[in-house]
C-alpha cells in the first residue's frame, strides 16, 4: 500500500479523533464494537472513579457479526468482569446495531443521565459527538477514546485497510446522516474532504452508504 493512503487516512483518522473529552460522569456509556481495547479503557475509567456505572451498549454491526455468535455487550461484559469491574456497577443493553441505537437505546433505558462520558473508538469520536447532540440533547456528552495511533494500532480486527474502509464510510454518514435527522451537522475543513476523495478514488468504498 502506498503513503499515500496512509497519509490520507491519517488525516482522516486525526479529525475523526479530535475533541476527546471526559469527566465526573453519572455513568460511562460504551459504544461496543469489535475492539476490546474500548472495554478496556473504558473499565480504567470506572476503576479511577470517574463514574459509579458502566454502561455496555451493542449487539452486532456490520463487523462483529462475523466475529462473535454473542452480542457486543456480552462480550465487552466479560471483559469488563475479568478486568475487575463489579458486576454490580453494569449495565447492559444488547439492541443497538449502530451509534444512533446505542445512544437512543440507552436514553429510553436510563432518562436519568444527566452527564455521560460515551468511550468509543478513536476513529469514532466525532461520529458519537454529532449522534449525541441529535439523539440525546439534553444530557451533557463527553466523548472519549483510548490513546491509538493510526496506522499502527488498528485493530488486528479488521485491519488497516478494514479501518480506512470504515473511515472512508463515516465521512459519508457524517455527510448524509444530519439531512435524516440521526446526527448534528459538520462542515468538513477542505484538506479533510480532499483526503476522503483520495481514499474513495484508491477503492476504499464498502462502507460508503448505498
Amino acid at each position: 500500500m502506498h503513503s499515500p493512503t496512509i497519509t490520507a487516512a491519517q488525516q482522516l483518522w486525526d479529525h475523526f479523533s479530535a475533541g476527546r473529552a471526559r469527566g465526573p460522569s453519572d455513568a460511562v456509556v460504551v459504544c461496543c464494537s469489535y475492539d476490546l481495547r474500548v472495554c478496556d479503557y473504558a473499565c480504567g475509567l470506572i476503576k479511577e472513579g470517574l463514574a459509579p456505572l458502566l454502561v455496555l451498549s451493542g449487539n452486532t454491526g456490520n463487523w462483529t457479526r462475523h466475529l462473535w455468535s454473542q452480542p457486543e455487550a456480552e462480550v465487552f461484559l466479560q471483559r469488563a468482569v475479568a478486568a475487575g469491574v463489579d458486576p454490580a456497577q453494569i449495565r447492559l443493553e444488547r439492541e443497538a446495531t449502530n451509534f444512533g441505537q446505542n445512544i437512543k437505546f440507552v436514553r429510553r433505558m436510563m432518562p436519568e443521565l444527566r452527564r455521560v462520558t460515551f468511550v468509543t473508538k478513536p476513529n469514532s469520536v466525532l461520529r458519537v459527538q454529532l449522534t449525541a447532540a441529535a439523539q440525546w440533547p439534553e444530557v451533557e456528552a463527553m466523548v472519549d477514546a483510548p490513546p491509538l495511533s493510526f496506522p499502527e494500532d488498528a485493530s488486528q480486527a479488521v485491519g488497516v485497510l478494514g479501518t480506512i474502509d470504515e473511515m472512508a464510510g463515516d465521512y459519508d454518514r457524517i455527510l448524509k446522516y444530519p439531512d435524516l435527522g440521526y446526527q448534528a451537522p459538520h462542515e468538513f475543513p477542505p484538506e479533510i474532504t480532499a483526503a476522503w476523495r483520495r481514499l474513495v478514488e484508491a477503492g476504499f468504498t464498502n462502507h460508503l452508504m448505498r
